[in-house]
């Protein structure tokens, strides 16, 4: 398991019944980088990845 891991599983037991907006989820993104500029270029490529998943589907 990557140190990563415990986060995403922490996300997923405390809300991960919640149904949300992929606004909100943006919304906390940036929020998040505006608090920790350091992370700009991972939230940037996930945001950019999350973004694009279904592109292959489309060709």
């Amino acid at each position: 398991m990557y140190f990563t891991d415990r986060g995403i599983e922490e996300l997923v037991d405390r809300r991960g019944q919640e149904e949300v907006a992929l606004s909100w989820v943006a919304d906390r993104l940036q929020e998040f980088v505006d608090l920790n500029p350091e992370f700009e270029t991972p939230i940037e490529r996930l945001a950019t990845w999350l973004a694009r998943l279904d592109d292959d589907a489309d060709e």
